[in-house]
């Protein structure tokens, strides 16, 4: 009798208390049918609420959940990269605690990966109704310049809430980036993909923890991680100011000999644009390779745990360090 290929359901969670065990219950609803064994690991990224132990709690109870805790907030995207070195499933799904990714379309995802389809990933077709107005605005505006600014073009709305077959998972765990973008890289590693829209739910509890400050940290975080085109832009506001300090030489000519400059001022106002133009160019270029040097030459882990339920011996083809 062949053995059941195993999927395994990665969740970041962050003071998401009130929400895991109804996600723990509809996972085991929708696998209970299903021809497939099944892994539940919640990510605990610092949250500050009883999280934690609701997570512990649902571990007890089913056999097949398990709980990482990681020593502080790390962020969403950590928080995957985690489950993701502890995960061995043939396949992953991630997938939000809040309940605004509907579960039931995990069987659709399935269904996609058996077609042959390496990965499965989800976007809202719409806004997100049950979002604040500057949420749907800060969003709608990050896929706009991300997709001006990377060659990856992403879809707006692209979610967190995907499957991906264990040999995508296997090159993402090989990648070492000192910022990882999820939504953008596993776009970027290619193999055969498809999207498709889905309708996000109201949260089941609670409140989302983005404020607009942080996602705008967000925001800009991630677009200077993932494409360096930002310094190139840079690069040419530089240069342009250099041209318009240039282009300001025939004024500088036409109002001395006209005899209404004022002594000192033209040359002093064209020398420090021309200079401050190729000052900020140089430095965009220099910045370039110094940025890129800085970030891989700290070395420093992505994320740490602190506590964790998975007994990682049992687990010999763990090539993902856990920190």
């Amino acid at each position: 009798m062949p053995t059941r290929k195993l999927i395994s359901v990665v969740v970041p969670a962050h003071n998401e208390e009130g929400n895991i065990s109804e996600l723990t219950n509809h996972i085991i609803d929708l696998f209970k049918p299903l021809d497939y064994s099944y892994e539940l690991i919640f990510v605990d990224d610092g949250s500050e609420d009883n999280t934690l132990n609701e997570i512990k709690l649902n571990a007890r109870l089913q056999s097949n959940v398990y709980y990482v805790e990681l020593s502080r907030n790390f962020g969403k995207d950590y928080a995957l990269k985690a489950g993701l070195a502890l995960a061995k499933g043939d396949a992953v799904i991630t997938i939000d605690a809040d309940m605004q990714h509907p579960p039931q379309l995990i069987k659709k995802m399935l269904n996609y990966w058996e077609d042959g389809f390496d990965v499965v990933y989800t976007y809202r077709e719409t806004a997100n109704k049950h979002a604040q107005i500057y949420q749907r605005i800060t969003s709608k505006l990050f896929y706009k310049v991300i997709n001006a600014l990377s060659d990856v073009k992403l879809e707006n709305g692209i979610a967190d809430y995907r499957l991906i077959d264990t040999k995508v998972v296997k090159q993402l765990k090989e990648l070492d980036e000192s910022e990882i973008f999820f939504r953008g890289i596993v776009k970027w590693v290619g193999f055969k993909q498809i999207g498709f829209p889905y309708t996000p739910s109201k949260r089941h509890m609670g409140n989302a923890s983005y404020s607009f400050f942080k996602l705008l940290k967000f925001a800009i975080g991630n677009i200077m991680a993932f494409s360096p085109r930002p310094l190139y832009v840079s690069a040419g506001i530089g240069l342009g100011f250099a041209a318009l300090a240039i282009l300001y030489f025939p004024y500088i000519l036409i109002s001395y000999f006209e005899g209404y400059a004022v002594p000192g001022w033209a040359s002093l106002i064209a020398s420090i644009e021309f200079l401050g133009g190729m000052q900020l160019f140089l430095l965009s270029v220099i910045g370039i390779y110094v940025g890129k040097i800085f970030a891989q030459s700290k070395n420093r882990p992505s994320y740490i745990i602190r506590s964790t339920n998975i007994v990682t011996a049992a687990r010999q083809e763990l090539d993902f360090p856990l920190n």
